[in-house]
């Protein structure tokens, strides 16, 4: 399959720190990918040295075959790159609608199918709240709105980081089901959680990462079907 997203032996640094070592991965177009490992393992660095906020020292980031190594984050957003950050950096001052409105426009195939309308229409809380502000909603109802945020600029990728993380299990199962609902379209999905149970029901694809490498990958179903195989990496 034609990869949309291609990284070749990158390794990121922070400091003196050696992050990334050498990690190979890549993410088809119109597929769900899951990035596994243990808190510290270069997961969400990985994620930041692709999406342009953190430089890799050496390596190679490619989209649709032509480098984009080194590019601002601004820029891998025009490819059609949408980006759910753990801790969700919705804008607290913005009302839910400005907060959606500002975020909207084509995607790069000038396509338009996911509207403000639409949007709402996926979370229904947040058309209760349009004109609450970010820091008035509760951490489900955030996450709900950066994830909205993110489908208004039609990404061909979305990639979602911890995007349950501390939420309430009924707005666990809703933020699943929209994932689910996302995949379905044909979005290419990126997606950092730690209920690798779930990340792998709703993946074609998995990525386990271990001390900034890639240690083990693999169609998601066969990693389900024998978790004997991730019980060093991940310590379940």
């Amino acid at each position: 399959m034609t990869a949309m997203i291609e990284v070749e032996a990158l390794h990121t640094y922070y400091g003196d720190s050696h992050i990334l070592r050498g990690v190979a991965a890549r993410i088809p177009a119109a597929t769900s990918v899951g990035l596994l490992g243990r808190n510290g393992m270069g997961k969400t660095t990985l994620i930041r040295s692709l999406m342009g906020y953190v430089r890799p020292a050496r390596g190679g980031v490619r989209c649709d075959g032509a480098s984009v190594m080194g590019w601002a984050p601004e820029r891998m957003a025009r490819l059609g790159i949408g980006y759910v950050p753990e801790g969700r950096g919705i804008f607290p001052n913005l009302s839910v609608r400005e907060n959606l409105v500002m975020a909207a426009r084509a995607g790069v195939d000038g396509r338009r199918e996911w509207t403000y309308d639409r949007v709402l229409a996926t979370f229904p809380r947040l058309s209760e709240r349009l004109g609450h502000g970010g820091q008035q909603l509760s951490g489900g109802e955030q996450q709900m709105l950066s994830i909205g945020r993110a489908l208004m600029t039609n990404p061909r990728l979305l990639i979602l980081d911890e995007a349950t993380e501390g939420l309430a299990p009924l707005i666990v199962a809703e933020i699943w089901r929209v994932i689910e609902a996302i995949r379905q379209t044909g979005i290419s999905t990126l997606i950092v959680d730690r209920d690798w149970r779930r990340v792998l029901h709703h993946t074609e694809q998995a990525l386990v990462m271990e001390k900034g490498e890639i240690v083990l990958s693999g169609d998601s179903a066969s990693l389900l079907a024998d978790p004997h195989a991730l019980s060093e990496r991940l310590g379940v």
